[in-house]
């Protein structure tokens, strides 16, 4: 006796629609499962056995065999448990085999027959959608995040025996579409009417918002560099409904969306710590990395010497492209991953190299080793780069209220929609993203700018890659400006920015 169901698994951040086949034959009683299950998969016989008994249902006889098709792609999680349970009870006609096949099925069985949420919702939703099909049965604690998908037919379940309703026609059907998403609520995050003085760095700051640009920050311990970096996010735009529901499926993905919540509307926020290793930065197989989740938002490394170089020298690869590719034995997995960095270090090991006000206790070998491990091609790859000066003690209580980030943030919206207007009729985002191939068409130079930045570069390395940094971050601060055109005074700031050689040369 053969019966089938239809659910879906994951191959990266992209789901899949899977057949279950289940059959019963005469002979000892027993369970295998076929098609690549990983081994939380492989224990599902055990949960969906229990599941079934203690719902009520008879546990079908002989020799049970479920194959999980397409069979060359390796399956992982318990999102199958529902399906592998509903193709048991349709061997027995328990359930209607005709209406089971119009469904897509996932969840996560208890052994008491209950249904737990499971990660990765979204995308084998959409991809269950891809597929032609319109009706979905899903753990209750995941309808809010498949509400996003529209034009589809959700049936939230709490139980085995629910599900076994839903397929009898018995069901509560909810219409999924954007009115009926909720949202998490949108975090709060530091404001800049926080930080004192640091006008310099507040209008880097401002600059890497409007175009998205890379930032780097040099200076000593506690002179706010942390500070500033984490009320970047403050003052970026908001996110678009495609931005945020690209968000929302990394984060279901990654299995930290909270259940009941739907879509992620603020921009992300990563700040890992030094210790991190290579494949949590840049992600696996099944999980995406921290590069993933920064993506539309903030991926921030403090103390970045700290890090190891085969971690960050992972960064490239995706401050060109905007994504990362991850080769595997199981296959080569693309995730999303433009996001803007902000990576701060100290002039050398103790932190005071140059300070007046502190001694220095660091050899010449100990800051050659602290700034080795900064490789030339990573530096080139940052935008700007911004030395972080002390504060003076009259600044720091100094009582005049500081610009608020609501403030900041008008002057970078107003940016990014001449950028919007401007890119209208192209995939790109905003300045920081123009390929090197459209840099001389987008940000076109007047002869007095390409003479001002011929000049700088005479006076040490400009490669290719930093002479179309420089000219997308002059656009920027032309944008902040609001005007049509990049003029000397745009470049010039640009070039300011770029003192690549001259902050790293204290740690090197």
């Amino acid at each position: 006796m053969l019966a089938l169901a239809f659910s879906a698994a994951m191959f990266g951040i992209d789901g899949y629609v899977v057949r279950v086949e289940a059959d019963s034959s005469a002979g000892t009683p027993g369970f295998a499962l076929i098609g690549l299950p990983d081994r939380a998969l492989n224990e599902a016989k055990d949960r969906v056995r229990a599941a079934i008994l203690n719902s009520g249902f008879p546990y079908p006889p002989g020799k049970l065999l479920i194959n999980l098709s397409p069979a060359e792609l390796r399956k992982g999680g318990p999102a199958f448990d529902l399906a592998i349970a509903l193709a048991l009870l349709a061997i027995d006609e328990r359930v209607d085999r005709l209406a089971l096949g119009e469904y897509v099925v996932l969840g996560e069985l208890a052994l008491d027959g209950s249904l737990r949420a499971v990660s990765g919702i979204l995308p084998m939703v959409l991809a269950a959608k891809d597929a032609g099909f319109t009706k979905l049965i899903v753990p209750r604690g995941n309808a809010a995040e498949a509400l996003l998908v529209e034009q589809l037919e959700l049936y939230p379940v709490d139980s085995l025996t629910d599900a076994v309703a839903v397929t009898a026609g018995y069901g509560a059907k909810w219409r999924a579409g954007a009115a009926a998403a909720p949202s998490l609520p949108p975090a709060r995050h530091p404001d800049f009417a926080d930080v004192r003085a640091q006008v310099a760095a507040k209008r880097a700051f401002e600059i890497a918002a409007a175009g998205g640009h890379n930032v780097l920050l040099v200076g000593p311990p506690g002179c706010g560099k942390t500070m500033l970096a984490q009320r970047l996010v403050s003052i970026l735009p908001a996110m678009s409904r495609d931005e945020a529901l690209e968000v929302t499926k990394i984060y279901s993905v990654a299995g930290l969306l909270n259940t009941g919540c739907g879509i992620v509307q603020q921009r992300p926020f990563r700040a890992p710590h030094h210790t991190i290793s290579q494949v949590a930065l840049a992600g696996g197989s099944h999980r995406p990395g921290e590069i993933s989740l920064a993506h539309h938002g903030v991926l921030f490394l403090d103390e970045l010497p700290e890090f190891q170089r085969s971690a960050i020298e992972v960064l490239r690869q995706p401050l060109e492209e905007g994504r990362v590719t991850i080769a595997r034995a199981a296959g080569s997995f693309v995730y999303p991953a433009r996001f803007t960095l902000v990576v701060a270090m100290n002039p050398c090991p103790c932190g005071f190299r140059g300070s007046r006000t502190h001694d220095c206790r660091c050899d010449d070998a100990a800051i050659a080793k602290y700034g080795g491990k900064l490789s030339g091609p990573l530096m080139d790859r940052i935008d700007m780069h911004v030395e972080v000066a002390p504060i003076p003690l009259d600044e720091l209580i100094e009582r005049r209220p500081a610009e608020t980030s609501r403030t900041i943030r008008q002057r970078v919206e107003a940016a990014r929609l001449l950028q919007r207007e401007r890119y209208r009729k192209t995939p790109i985002s905003c300045n920081s993203a123009v390929p090197s191939n459209l840099t001389r068409r987008y940000c076109a130079l007047d002869e007095s700018s390409t003479a001002l930045l011929l000049q700088a570069s005479t006076r040490g390395y400009v490669s290719a890659r930093a002479f179309d940094r420089i000219t997308r971050v002059a656009r920027t601060i032309a944008d902040l400006a609001g005007a049509a055109a990049i003029s000397r005074e745009h470049v010039a700031e640009a070039i300011g920015y770029r003192g690549v050689e001259r902050l790293t040369n204290r740690v090197a």
